[in-house]
């Protein structure tokens, strides 16, 4: 589908509201990494998934950021519960796991997932290319989604794991580091 000038607006054309659908679509032109934001929470994995991660925030402090819709059942217990929580970058091969942490399926979210969750319940998933230990430094409300920006504690990376990344809807790999 390619736009034609027609369907440009021009800047000083008015507001309009823009229709849902098609900014989703406009928006899935820009690839976007993803990463399972998670903590283990009396004894249970709690995680979520995002596609809205931002590195390079700050460095002193170093601090990157996340977005979290307002419909979120998860996030909520992993703000409230969880004193640190572990963000772990999704690799190349592991769009099914996207999948199964994302799912409704609560209980099933973790099964046969392998991870670590430290002593303060930062939980990371193994086979990740990046993952950080962080804990919640500033949380404020944008739109219909809350902006999240975590402090990072602590990281562990594997530059021989390629990344995945969100692109036009779907999970697409990015190749292996050579070097």
């Amino acid at each position: 589908m390619s736009l034609s000038a027609a369907t440009l607006a021009r800047p000083d054309a008015g507001a309009r509201p823009l229709d849902p659908l098609a900014l989703r679509a406009a928006f899935s032109q820009f690839p976007q990494g993803i990463v399972v934001v998670a903590a283990e929470i009396d004894g249970t994995p709690e995680g979520l998934v995002a596609s809205t991660f931002t590195v390079g925030v700050s460095l002193e402090p170093p601090l990157v950021t996340f977005a979290v819709q307002h419909t979120s059942n998860t996030w909520p217990r992993l703000r409230d519960d969880a004193s640190h929580l572990g963000v772990s970058v999704i690799g190349a091969d592991q769009d099914g796991l996207c999948r199964q942490i994302a799912s409704k399926d609560r209980a099933g979210r973790f099964s046969g997932v392998e991870y670590t969750a430290d002593d303060d319940g930062a939980l990371v998933l193994h086979h990740t290319p990046l993952w950080l230990k962080t804990r919640v430094y500033h949380q404020f409300t944008a739109g219909d989604h809350d902006l999240v920006v975590l402090e990072v504690l602590n990281l562990g990376v594997d530059q021989q794991r390629a990344g995945l990344v969100f692109h036009q809807s779907a999970f697409k790999s990015l190749p292996a580091n050579e070097a």
